[in-house]
């Protein structure tokens, strides 16, 4: 479950940075076209890797419950984190990839 969670967490954030009005506030600057698809294509497929992870950690019917809470508390806590302390919701991303092979091998 960890590992569905770090991913969840990095492909919102992503999601997140190929918004323009995100991307200039956390990074500065607009993104250009193909930074976004990049940025969006790599979030989905971290939520899609988040999702096979939950449903490898569970099966699928305590996976899909388990990844829904995940998508949810991650989304929260990127939210939270893009309210009041937008720069430590780019460090927690990049730390949670940093961590995801860890918690790949661990599970």
């Amino acid at each position: 479950m960890l590992l569905a969670l770090l991913l969840c967490y990095s492909g919102f954030t992503a999601l997140c940075l190929a918004m323009p009005g995100h991307h200039d506030e956390l990074l500065g600057g607009k993104p250009s076209i193909g930074r976004r698809r990049g940025l969006s294509l790599g979030g989905w497929l971290l939520l899609g890797l988040s999702l096979w992870a939950a449903i490898a950690g569970n099966g699928w019917s305590f996976g899909l419950v388990d990844w829904f809470a995940v998508l949810m508390l991650s989304a929260l806590a990127l939210v939270l984190l893009l309210s009041y302390r937008p720069r430590l919701a780019l460090t927690m991303a990049a730390l949670s990839l940093l961590a995801s092979p860890v918690a790949w091998a661990l599970n």
